[in-house]
């Protein structure tokens, strides 16, 4: 029954997908998932049911498909986080492995109905080889693909925080969820290695991308923000420095002169205007406000504060809170509507990035101020 519901809810999440307006890249290829997956598990739901010899053509159909789940998670994670990379076709070279699969075992498919049904039941006869490679290459490529998927999840966290000032609305709880389902599905694949168990998962899985994927804004149904375009295509080379926290710009058309002005001009934009307090401001919208290009207001803020947009502006914030707190006027409001007032959209956001920043949290930062101006 289980491997039912999962078959229904992956043709269904796919229904949904292809039917929304608007589908994006990234839509398309989880679309594409959600059928691989669901007939995955049809697949298998005929095997264990003893109703896949009734239908022999589908004999086979099923082994190279677990080939695609590591390169269509890939695409799907990319197609969200850098869609200009499917400008170039390199991408098809994912599918390359898939493709290997499938001719290495045509000649079973070739096979008479009869042969087909004979070699099944004998475990694989005539085939024990292939089997034996292709299951050393199916482990290595979930191992390949989690490493590659965490990578790119952790770059494209840089590149949120280089970019805007709060996170809620463009996060990566929907990926890393993603991501870590799989990498539970591949530990199962390759330590466990119980079909019942993994197919099992496989279905749970499929129920919660379901369920969290309708919870989470966008997916299913509306867009979700994407990225400034004008930073798909960094005019800038960044380079690692040896030294920690320290980024030298190479190929920088913006001279150390025109860099200080750039940053004062900045400081007195934060001091009088406090663009910092605006909610969904963005490394995009500051530097159409200062008339530069996003990358040198970047790079400014990089090279001179030592941190990212995201920390730079927040900081601006958790100052601006701590100059609030102490004033009698605002004792009557309660510390999440300053922390509004100062430009974060969230409680949980608010409380994460202060207690980073001062190493208590806003009440206990609270208390100490008031009681101590108190007994002024």
């Amino acid at each position: 029954m289980l491997y039912v519901i999962g078959v229904f809810i992956s043709l269904f999440l796919a229904l949904l997908i292809f039917t929304k307006k608007g589908r994006t890249l990234a839509d398309i290829v989880l679309g594409i998932w959600m059928l691989v997956v669901g007939f995955h598990l049809f697949s298998y739901y005929l095997y264990i049911s003893n109703q896949l010899f009734s239908y022999p053509f589908l004999l086979g159909s099923n082994l190279p498909i677990p080939f695609f789940h590591g390169p269509l998670l890939y695409l799907y994670t990319l197609a969200l986080t850098q869609p200009e990379r499917f400008k170039q076709k390199i991408w098809l070279l994912h599918f390359l492995l898939p493709l290997v699969m499938i001719l290495l075992y045509t000649p079973f498919y070739l096979l008479s109905y009869e042969q087909k049904i004979y070699v099944y039941q004998h475990n694989g006869k005539g085939y024990e080889t292939l089997m034996f490679w292709s299951g050393w290459l199916l482990n290595i490529s979930g191992v390949v693909y989690v490493i590659i998927n965490f990578w790119l999840l952790q770059r494209h966290q840089k590149r949120i925080l280089g970019q805007f000032s709060n996170q809620e609305k463009i996060n990566l709880h929907w990926l890393r969820f993603l991501f870590y389902m799989m990498a539970v599905m591949w530990v199962f694949i390759i330590w466990i290695q119980n079909d019942t168990l993994i197919f099992s998962a496989s279905s749970v899985f499929v129920v919660l991308i379901g369920y969290f994927g309708i919870k989470q804004v966008g997916i299913f149904m509306n867009h979700r923000p994407a990225l400034s375009p004008v930073l798909l295509e960094p005019a800038l080379e960044v380079v690692e420095d040896e030294e920690p926290n320290k980024k030298k710009y190479a190929k920088s058309g913006l001279s150390e002169e025109a860099a200080k002005d750039l940053h004062t001009r900045l400081a007195a934009l934060m001091q009088f205007e406090r663009l910092f307090t605006e909610p969904d401001l963005t490394l995009t919208d500051l530097a159409t406000r200062l008339d530069t290009h996003p990358n040198y207001l970047s790079q400014v803020i990089n090279e001179t504060e030592g941190v990212n947009f995201y920390d730079y502006i927040n900081t601006l914030r958790v100052e601006e809170f701590k100059r609030l707190v102490v004033l009698p006027e605002n004792q009557r409001f309660t510390l999440l509507a300053l922390a509004y007032d100062c430009g974060f959209n969230s409680k949980s956001a608010f409380n994460r990035f202060f207690k980073k920043a001062t190493n208590v949290s806003p009440s206990e930062y609270a208390k100490r101020v008031v009681s101590g101006v108190a007994n002024t």
